[in-house]
């Protein structure tokens, strides 16, 4: 994995532990953010990730 894998995969593994985090134990309410994070990370997954041709 090079230096920007790496780097996504650290944000989506910390946005995948903190939000239920936040909502859960800390009793923050469930935001549209949340999922629009989430939406942006699976875009960068797809284009870090991607085999160019």
């Amino acid at each position: 994995m090079n230096l920007g894998q790496l780097k996504i995969l650290q944000e989506v593994i910390t946005l995948s532990v903190f939000v239920p985090f936040a909502v859960f134990y800390m009793r923050q309410p469930l935001k549209l953010d949340y999922l629009y994070a989430g939406f942006c990370l699976l875009g960068a997954v797809y284009f870090i990730f991607r085999n160019p041709s």
